[in-house]
C-alpha cells in the first residue's frame, strides 16, 4: 500500500464492490431477477382426463363425463344352471355412441346389438337388441374440488327381438343420474336410476345402482372394482320368474317383487393411446337367486374424438 494513500480510501473501495456482487438491483435500478424471471407454473391437467367409463353394465352405468366416444362392445355372459331355461351362454354384440352437443350437454346412444343364446338343452335364440338413446346434462362440474353430478334419461325403443326377450311392451324410460370424485389418481363413481316401463304390465319397474372405484397406477394399467345392482321395485305380470334379467332383459316377471340381484366385479383399462381405452371387466352374481347371471366377462374400446 502507498503509504500516502488513506486505507479508508481502500476499504471503501472493496466495500462498493461486494454490494455489486449481491445488490439486488442492476445499475439502472431494475431488479435483476427481471434478468432472469422464474419459470411459469406449469398448469395443472383436467382432473378429467384420468377417468375412465365402466366396462361393466355399460347401458346403465353411465358415465357422468360429457366426451365424444364410440364404444364397441363384446361381452360373454354365463347364465346359472338355477335358471328356468337351465344353463347355457350368451353373447352381445354391441355399439354405443355419445356426442357432446355443449360442454354440458351429451347425446347418448346406449343399447343396441345383437343377441346369441346357446342353452346347454340345446336350444338356440337369436336376435337384436332393443334401441336405446336420450340425453344426458352435466348440472355440476366442479374442477377446484374434482367433482361432477350428472342427470340423464333415455328411452328403450321396442324394436328388438322377441325371440331374446326384446320388443316388449310400450317403451321404458331409464332416469338416472352419475357422479364422480377425484382423489388424485383416485376416482370414485357411481350411478343410480329407475327404469320405468310405459307398460307396467309388460314389464317391471327396476331401480338400478352401482359404484365403481378406480386408480390410475399408469396409462396402461388403470385397475378398477365394482358393484352393480337391481331392484323389483313393481314386478311386471308377465313370465311366472321370481327374478330379473338384470341390464339386458326386462322379462316383467310376476314373482319377482321386491327381489334385489347384484354383481361384484373388477377389471382393468390401458390407455391405448391418448383417445383410446381398452377395457376388460369379469362380474359374479353374488345374490340369490341368481336369475340369469352366473358371470360375465365384458371387453370394449373406448373411442374418443
Amino acid at each position: 500500500m502507498d503509504k500516502h494513500s488513506s486505507p479508508h480510501r481502500w476499504l471503501l473501495a472493496a466495500a462498493l464492490a461486494v454490494s455489486a456482487t449481491v445488490s439486488p438491483f442492476t445499475q439502472a435500478g431494475t431488479p435483476s431477477a427481471a434478468k432472469n424471471p422464474a419459470p411459469a407454473p406449469v398448469a395443472a391437467a383436467n382432473w378429467k382426463d384420468n377417468t375412465i367409463s365402466s366396462v361393466s353394465n355399460p347401458i346403465f352405468f353411465e358415465d357422468p363425463v360429457i366426451r365424444n366416444e364410440v364404444r364397441p362392445i363384446f361381452a360373454y355372459h354365463r347364465i346359472d344352471d338355477g335358471f328356468i331355461t337351465g344353463g347355457g351362454e350368451a353373447y352381445l354384440y354391441a355399439l354405443q355412441i355419445r356426442l357432446a352437443l355443449t360442454e354440458r350437454l351429451a347425446f347418448i346412444a346406449t343399447q343396441d346389438g345383437f343377441f346369441d343364446v346357446s342353452l346347454d338343452n340345446g336350444a338356440g335364440l337369436d336376435g337384436w337388441m332393443d334401441l336405446a338413446a336420450g340425453f344426458k346434462y352435466a348440472l355440476i362440474d366442479d374442477a377446484a374440488n374434482q367433482f361432477i353430478l350428472t342427470p340423464g334419461l333415455t328411452f328403450h325403443i321396442p324394436t328388438g327381438s322377441e325371440e331374446v326377450f326384446q320388443g316388449k311392451g310400450s317403451g321404458e324410460w331409464n332416469v338416472f343420474v352419475s357422479a364422480e370424485k377425484g382423489f388424485g389418481d383416485a376416482h370414485l363413481q357411481g350411478n343410480v336410476g329407475f327404469r320405468i316401463p310405459n307398460d307396467s304390465d309388460e314389464q317391471s319397474t327396476i331401480l338400478h345402482y352401482s359404484l365403481m372405484l378406480d386408480y390410475h397406477v399408469h396409462d396402461l394399467f388403470i385397475p378398477f372394482i365394482v358393484a352393480n345392482g337391481f331392484t323389483v321395485v313393481s314386478e311386471g305380470n308377465g313370465l311366472p320368474l321370481d327374478s330379473e334379467g338384470y341390464d339386458v332383459i326386462n322379462f316383467g316377471s310376476s314373482l319377482a317383487d321386491g327381489t334385489t340381484q347384484m354383481t361384484l366385479g373388477g377389471g382393468f383399462r390401458s390407455r391405448i393411446t391418448k383417445n383410446i381405452d381398452f377395457g376388460v371387466a369379469y362380474e359374479k352374481a353374488v345374490i340369490s337367486p341368481e336369475g340369469l347371471t352366473d358371470d360375465r366377462f365384458t371387453f370394449d374400446f373406448s373411442i374418443r374424438f
